[in-house]
C-alpha cells in the first residue's frame, strides 16, 4: 500500500480511509469493514467511469485479496456467519466484474480471478455440506438461499470474464459440487453448469476431455438413478450443451446402451425436445452392431454407475472425518477462549465495581462536606441528627421490606399447600360421591308407596289380631318398687367392690411387670467370667425369706450333685421347704456363692 502523494490525491477518499482502517484492524473486525465497500459502490451508477475508477482503487489497494482470505478461512469465526460470507462473495464478484486493471493484467487474469472463483466455489461446497446435514426446515431454507446467491455470483463473475469459465469448470471444487446427494442442492449446481455452458458455446471444446467425461458420468448417473423431472431436465440440457466437445463421441459410444431405458423413463416429462437431441446423439454414436456391442455398452454403463457410486461414497466419508476432527478442535479452542474471556470480563467487572463504589463514596463524602460548609455552625448538630434519622429510616425500610418479602414467600408456600389440600379433598369428595351414586344406581331403595283407606283398614285389623293373640301381662306397682330397690342394692355393692377389684388388678399388673423384668434380667445376664460389680448388684435381694430360700435351694443342689448315684435314686436329699434356723443370718447386701 505504498503510494505516492499524487496517486493518493487521485484515489477516492472513502477507499483510502477504509484501506487505512483495514490495515490497522483485527481479524474479527475485517469482514464488517469490507462490507462498507458495498455502500461506497452503491453511490455510483452502473457502467459509469467513476464506478470503474472505484474498482481500480479497490484492486490497487489489494482489498480483493482480503475478500478471498476471509472466504477461505473458517466461516464460524466470522461475525454474522454464513450471511456475511455470502455478502462478501457477492461483493467480490461485483468488484471483479468489468475490472480491467491498467497494471499487472497478467497477474489479475492468471491468478486473482481463478483464486476468486475458487474461493466462491469453496464457499459453495461448505454451504452444500451444511445443507446436507441440516435438520430444521428454517436452517435448510436459509442455506439454500445462500447457496443460490453464491452460484449467481459465480455466474456473474464468469459472464464478466469469459475465459474464467474454462478454469471454473476444470476446478476440483466444481467437480465436488457435482457430487451431491440432495435434490435441491443438485438442482442449483446443475443450473450453474447450464448457465456457464450457455455463456459461451466454445467452452466445451476447450475443456479437457477428462473433465467432460467426469461431467458426463455424473449427469448420466443422475438420469439413471433419480426420478425427479427437474433434475432429469437439467441433466439432459447439460449433456446436450456438452455435445460440441470432442470427447462427446466417446461418451455417446460408452452410454449408447442406455438409450432405450432413458426413452422409456423420461418421455413425456416436459423436456422431450432436449431428450430427443440426447437420444439422437446416442444413436448416431452406435457403429458396432450385434450383441457384443450391446453387452459392451451395458458393461460400460454398470462400470460407470459403480465407479460413480464408489467415488461418491469415498468423497462422502472423507469430509465427515475431517469435519469431526475440526469440530472437536474448534470446540475445545472455543471453550478455552470463552473461559479466558469470561475470566477477563469477570475481573474487569470486579475492578469497575470497586472503582465505581470508591467513586460513589468519595462523591458522597464530598457532598456531605459541601453541605456542612453551607449549614450554619449552630445548626450542624441538628443537620447531623437529621442525617442519622434518614439513615435509620432507610435501614428500617430495607429490613421491613426483607421481612415482608420473606413472610410473603412463606405465605405463598402455605397457600400453595392449602390449594393442594383443597384440590385433593375436592377430588376425594367427588370420587366418594361417584361411588355413592354408583351404589344407588345398582341397588336403588324404593320407599313405601302411599297407603290407601283399604290398606290402612287391613293393617289395623292385623295389629288388633296380634294384640288379641299376645296379651301383655299386668305389672303391679309394688313389684316395680321392689325390683327398683333390688337394682339399687346391686349398684351400691358394685360401687363398693369396684375399688377392691381395681387394687387387685393393679397389684396383678405390677407383679406381672416385675416378673417380666426379672425374666429379662435373667435372660440377659452375662456369664460368671464376664460378670462385673454392676452386674452382681442387679441380682442382690433385700428380702430375708427370698435370700434364705435361695441359699437353701443352692445348698441342696450342691449337696445333691456331690452325692453318689445310688443315693440319688431315693428321696434322701433335704426338703427345700425346711429352712434351718442358722441359715437366717445372711448378709443380704452381697451375693451368696455356693461352697463358701
Amino acid at each position: 500500500m505504498n503510494k505516492s502523494e499524487n496517486e493518493q490525491e487521485a484515489v477516492h477518499p472513502e477507499i483510502l480511509s477504509l484501506a487505512a482502517e483495514i490495515a490497522d484492524c483485527t481479524r474479527e473486525d475485517l469482514p464488517l469493514l469490507l462490507l462498507k465497500i458495498k455502500d461506497i459502490l452503491d453511490k455510483e451508477s452502473l457502467g459509469s467511469k467513476q464506478l470503474e475508477k472505484l474498482k481500480q482503487d479497490i484492486y490497487s489497494y489489494d482489498l480483493i485479496q482480503y475478500f478471498m482470505l476471509i472466504l477461505k478461512q473458517d466461516i464460524s469465526r466470522i461475525q454474522g456467519g454464513w450471511s456475511t460470507a455470502v455478502q462478501l462473495a457477492e461483493l467480490l464478484s461485483l468488484c471483479c466484474v468489468d475490472l480491467d486493471p491498467k497494471e499487472e493484467k497478467k497477474e489479475f487474469y492468471d491468478n486473482v480471478l481463478p483464486a476468486a472463483a475458487d474461493s466462491m466455489l469453496l464457499l459453495g461446497r461448505h454451504l452444500q455440506a451444511r445443507f446436507y446435514v441440516a435438520v430444521k426446515d428454517e436452517q435448510k431454507a436459509s442455506l439454500f438461499r445462500n447457496l443460490r446467491k453464491v452460484t449467481n455470483s459465480i455466474c456473474c463473475l464468469c459472464r464478466g470474464h469469459i475465459p474464467l469459465i474454462k478454469t471454473t469448470l476444470q476446478s476440483d471444487h466444481f467437480l465436488q459440487l457435482m457430487l451431491s446427494e440432495d435434490v435441491e442442492s443438485d438442482i442449483v449446481v446443475l443450473s450453474l453448469l447450464q448457465n456457464l455452458l450457455r455463456i459461451n458455446s466454445v467452452v466445451p471444446m476447450e475443456i479437457a476431455e477428462k473433465t467432460v467425461e467426469d461431467f458426463s458420468d455424473e449427469l448420466i448417473f443422475r438420469l439413471i438413478s433419480t426420478n425427479n423431472p427437474v433434475v432429469g431436465s437439467a441433466a439432459t440440457k447439460a449433456l446436450v450443451l456438452l455435445a460440441s466437445s470432442p470427447a462427446i463421441k466417446t461418451i455417446c459410444r460408452k452410454y449408447e446402451g442406455s438409450r432405450f431405458p432413458l426413452r422409456e423413463k423420461w418421455t413425456g416429462k416436459g423436456f422431450d425436445k432436449e431428450l430427443g437431441q440426447l437420444l439422437e446423439l446416442l444413436h448416431a454414436a452406435s457403429h458396432q452392431p450385434g450383441e457384443v456391442k450391446r453387452l459392451h455398452q451395458a458393461a460400460s454403463l454398470i462400470q460407470a454407475a459403480w465407479r460413480s457410486y464408489k467415488t461418491r461414497k469415498r468423497m462422502k466419508k472423507l469430509p465427515s472425518a475431517v469435519s469431526r476432527i475440526q469440530k472437536s478442535f474448534r470446540e475445545r479452542k472455543k471453550r478455552e477462549s470463552l473461559l479466558s474471556q469470561r475470566q477477563k470480563e469477570a475481573q474487569e467487572l470486579r475492578q469497575q465495581l470497586q472503582l465505581s463504589r470508591q467513586r460513589a463514596l468519595r462523591e458522597f463524602r464530598q457532598r456531605q462536606l459541601d453541605l456542612l460548609e453551607i449549614v450554619p455552625a449552630g445548626l450542624v448538630d441538628r443537620f447531623l441528627h437529621e442525617q442519622e434519622q434518614r439513615a435509620a429510616v432507610v435501614i428500617q425500610k430495607q429490613w421491613r421490606g426483607h421481612r415482608e418479602r420473606r413472610k410473603f414467600h412463606q405465605q405463598k408456600q402455605a397457600m400453595k399447600e392449602f390449594k393442594a389440600a383443597v384440590t385433593l379433598q375436592r377430588a376425594a369428595l367427588r370420587f366418594m360421591q361417584k361411588r355413592r351414586n354408583a351404589r344407588c344406581s345398582l341397588s336403588p331403595w324404593k320407599g313405601p308407596s302411599g297407603l290407601t283407606d283399604e290398606r290402612r283398614a287391613e293393617l289395623k285389623k292385623v295389629v288388633e289380631d296380634y294384640i288379641a293373640l299376645h296379651p301383655s301381662p299386668s305389672v303391679l306397682i309394688d313389684s316395680c318398687k321392689e325390683l327398683h330397690q333390688q337394682t339399687q342394692e346391686m349398684l351400691r355393692q358394685h360401687l363398693m367392690n369396684r375399688t377392691l377389684h381395681r387394687k387387685a388388678e393393679q397389684h396383678r399388673k405390677s407383679l406381672i411387670t416385675q416378673i417380666n423384668s426379672e425374666v429379662d434380667l435373667l435372660m440377659n445376664a452375662p456369664g460368671l467370667k464376664d460378670a462385673t460389680e454392676q452386674d452382681i448388684s442387679k441380682f442382690m435381694s433385700r428380702s430375708v425369706p427370698v435370700a434364705a430360700r435361695a441359699k437353701q435351694s443352692h445348698n441342696t443342689l450342691l449337696q445333691f450333685n456331690r452325692w453318689p448315684w445310688w443315693k440319688k435314686l431315693g428321696d434322701e436329699f433335704l426338703d427345700p421347704e425346711q429352712l434351718p434356723k442358722d441359715n437366717m443370718n445372711i448378709d443380704f447386701e452381697t451375693l451368696y456363692l455356693g461352697g463358701s
